[in-house]
């Protein structure tokens, strides 16, 4: 089974084409050796990848053709502990940090002003 199919099935990324992408770049090893998208996934497999949540080490279970739902992802593979520490460590820092919105294009709305209103009023 190609692994690029497989890790969409397991959902480590929305779409095959993502996922195939990360193994173009190179963000993908299996066994140790970069994968490409067309490289086979066997059961017993390490693997080891990035994606937007962050790094994740796992070893391959079960192979799935087919994209089902999440609790039935999960049961095609097993992460490491130290893959599953750094995950949660990095959600923490995520959670911890200020969020920044980003600036609006064209006039403010009407609670826009109020709120700028308010905030003149204020100082």
């Amino acid at each position: 089974m190609r692994i690029d199919k497989w890790l969409w099935a397991a959902r480590f990324f929305k779409t095959r084409s993502l996922a195939a992408r990360a193994c173009e770049l190179g963000r993908i090893q299996s066994n140790g050796q970069a994968a490409k998208p067309a490289r086979e996934v066997r059961v017993g497999d390490h693997l080891e990848g990035k994606n937007d949540s962050g790094e994740f080490q796992i070893e391959v279970l079960l192979l799935s053709e087919m994209r089902g739902p999440a609790a039935v992802a999960q049961t095609l593979y097993r992460e490491t502990e130290a893959s599953r520490e750094l995950r949660a460590k990095l959600a923490e820092q995520r959670k911890a940090m200020p969020r920044i919105e980003g600036s609006r294009v064209g006039k403010p709305s009407k609670r826009d002003r109020r709120e700028m209103a308010r905030f003149r009023s204020r100082s």
